[in-house]
């Protein structure tokens, strides 16, 4: 007995220190190439995002220079905050007008698509039926057909259902946008409803709580995250949508932002006034800037793990 303790005890004690050669002699090339990796990963991201800030932090002390100063000294700040570039951009150049249309298209044709999108894909990710994969499988077709071949057809579509002149062009618009934003909506929702307990449903059903009352107060608030992450990527590809409203909205009065900064640019070659143009595209860029700093945790935890401790 005393042999067997000791000769365990020498084990232990063995095992314990790292002998040349070892595993501990191993794991050191293997911690620097990881420490190399993680060093090269924060090089290549601090990298890109000097990328994406500096030449919005440019964009933004311009907007407050004025046209001389931008085309003598185009990197230098500015002599003199000129406020009254935003002011006549919003005036003069209509940005105002086209921001407002731009909040109606897209505020609206977010509530319609996220409503459709998630009972939709509720039904296809819940509800086994006949076709379920051929409806669903037709949906995610839609991801891979480009946008400019139906740009056409559908102006000849919503032409002939007087959806272009007048201010109905702004529902044509919304109805367009809803089309093309529903199959990346269904696709993204689908997997967020097929992952949620079945026995939360049949607990429901127990209840009295019929298929509509289960999906609006349960079901729906579970995949909160799953929402508020496609309620952000619907909302960036629409606000920033331009070929859409481009051929489809033809009426001045009814033009967005995307269409306004295009008029604005072309009528720099007749009317220079850069610094309201600069400050245009500020006004354009700080809806999309203030939605992802408000809902950055949503999306965090919508497409990843969450980091709450």
């Amino acid at each position: 007995m005393t042999t067997t303790t000791d000769s365990s005890l020498d084990a232990r004690g063995a095992s314990s220190f790292e002998v040349p050669g070892g595993r501990g002699h191993r794991d050191r090339p293997a911690a620097k190439r990881e420490g190399g990796m993680t060093f090269t990963h924060h090089l290549v991201l601090g990298l890109w995002a000097l990328l994406v800030i500096l030449p919005l932090i440019w964009t933004v002390y311009t907007s407050f220079k004025t046209s001389a100063e931008i085309q003598t000294d185009p990197f230098g700040p500015p002599a003199q905050m000129q406020w009254n570039n935003y002011s006549r951009a919003w005036t003069e150049a209509r940005i105002g007008e086209y921001f407002l249309n731009t909040i109606i298209v897209v505020g609206s044709a977010l509530i319609i698509v996220m409503l459709l999108g998630a009972m939709c894909a509720y039904v296809l990710a819940r509800f086994p039926f006949p076709g379920n994969r051929i409806i669903y499988f037709s949906m995610i077709a839609g991801l891979t057909f480009p946008v400019f071949l139906a740009v056409v057809p559908l102006f000849f579509v919503l032409n002939n259902m007087g959806l272009l002149d007048g201010r109905l062009g702004l529902v044509g618009l919304i109805l367009s946008y809803v089309a093309f934003a529903l199959p990346f909506t269904v696709f993204f929702l689908h997997a967020f409803f097929s992952g949620l307990p079945e026995e939360i449903s049949e607990a429901a059903a127990i209840d009295g709580a019929g298929d509509f009352r289960t999906f609006f107060q349960i079901m729906l608030p579970m995949a909160k995250p799953g929402l508020a992450s496609v309620a952000i990527f619907n909302f960036l590809g629409l606000w920033n949508q331009f070929l859409l409203p481009l051929v489809l909205n033809r009426e001045r009065s009814n033009h967005v932002l995307a269409q306004g900064l295009v008029n604005l640019q072309a009528q720099q070659g007749y009317r220079v006034d850069w610094g309201g143009m600069f400050a245009s595209v500020v006004i354009t860029v700080i809806p999309v800037l203030v939605v992802y700093v408000i809902f950055q945790r949503q999306l965090q935890g919508g497409v990843g793990p969450s980091t709450d401790k």
